[in-house]
């Protein structure tokens, strides 16, 4: 799914944020979903 992003770290990010959209939690806003995957919620941002 994330083949055609050149960069290892957008790959990861966007597996990231795949995952944080496919986790239980009523919010699926950025910061939210940054606090239950445990990362900085800036650079999920910077990902879209």
């Amino acid at each position: 799914m994330f083949a055609p992003l050149t960069r290892r770290d957008q790959r990861a990010k966007g597996l990231t944020y795949l995952r944080g959209l496919l986790l239980d939690g009523r919010r699926k806003s950025m910061q939210p979903m940054a606090e239950r995957l445990g990362v900085d919620h800036q650079g999920l941002q910077q990902f879209l």
